[in-house]
């Protein structure tokens, strides 16, 4: 035991000698690079390195996959996604498919984060009032956050599919059973229904802890005036809540435009291209489609990137100002 004691210690006095000559050497704070340089190094080969390569695919044409057998063509792929008559009409566009991506994106970008923070404010402020079990309800509301997207789409679409439990619900009733995955305006519906189910537990906490760490000599001030409920809420709690709320409203903005997981199990983008979503088109575009167009695919992802950019830059701002 004693000559493992002496190894383990002498194992662990190695570092000591480089590090005293690391410190001697490298003066203020040049030493802190040298302990953030291994995290440094993987965040380049897994972070830079994709981003300079998605850049190259994107100023480059052909259906090669290798980076050298790809002829440069600078903004084409740009200009092709971006050439319609009439923006505000898909069909107008060159690339309607892109275009049909990105408007159902932002439909399902207002009804889900529109709803989602609803839902979430509203859940927080009863799970932060006095009721009975109230552990277990949050428990329960954050217990969708836990599953993988595909399972959750895979439990949702064994209920909403022809023979599922709500049609078998439907036939007990004597109602005739509808196909919910075959209409694009229910398709799309139960896409954003799903997706807040799955996700409303994660900003409900957020919403939650902002309300906890409201003082409570605020409240009591408020009851002592008799102040009611309703202006209790718009002029005490909600103006002091804003950070949290700004906060879940980006995060969800961010995650919404990005949505492809659960829809793409859900429905697959259909029926036609009811939730075709942007990030799908990519992933069609790159992946799927039987002449792969990387360029196209690449270029879509950049201008996405710029837009989530531009979202976080907000969201980084308003954290500032809170």
């Amino acid at each position: 035991m004693n000559a493992l004691a002496s190894l383990f210690a002498a194992l662990m006095n190695l570092p000591e000698r480089p590090m005293r000559w690391a410190q001697g050497r490298l003066s203020g704070g040049r030493l802190g690079w040298v302990f953030v340089a291994p995290n440094l190094a993987v965040f380049a080969v897994f972070t830079f390195l994709p981003i300079a390569i998605d850049l190259h695919y994107a100023l480059t044409g052909g259906t090669n996959l290798l980076p050298a057998e790809r002829p440069f063509v600078g903004g084409d792929n740009f200009a092709s996604l971006l050439d319609c008559s009439n923006h505000f009409d898909a069909s107008s566009c060159r690339r309607d498919l892109f275009w049909y991506g990105i408007w159902n994106t932002l439909r399902f970008v207002v009804f889900q984060v529109g709803l989602m923070l609803v839902f979430s404010l509203l859940t927080a402020i009863v799970l932060n009032s006095k009721i009975i079990g109230r552990g277990f309800f949050r428990a329960v509301f954050f217990y969708p956050v836990l599953l993988s997207p595909v399972v959750v789409a895979l439990i949702w679409k064994w209920i909403l599919q022809r023979e599922g439990i709500l049609n078998a619900g439907f036939i007990g009733a004597g109602i005739t059973p509808v196909n919910w995955l075959l209409h694009g305006n229910w398709a799309f519906f139960w896409s954003v229904f799903v997706s807040i189910w799955a996700h409303m537990g994660f900003y409900t906490l957020i919403l939650l802890a902002g309300l906890q760490a409201i003082p409570a000599e605020i409240h009591e001030a408020a009851a002592m005036d008799a102040t009611p409920p309703w202006r209790h809420f718009q002029r005490i709690t909600l103006p002091l809540l804003m950070p949290s709320v700004l906060v879940v409203f980006v995060l969800g903005l961010i995650r919404a435009v990005q949505i492809f997981d659960e829809v793409y199990v859900l429905t697959g983008g259909g029926p036609g291209t009811a939730t075709t979503f942007i990030v799908q088109y990519i992933y069609k575009t790159g992946f799927a489609d039987q002449v792969r167009q990387y360029g196209l695919a690449a270029a879509a992802s950049l201008l996405l990137a710029g837009v989530l950019l531009v979202l976080t830059l907000i969201q980084l701002r308003g954290m500032k100002r809170g």
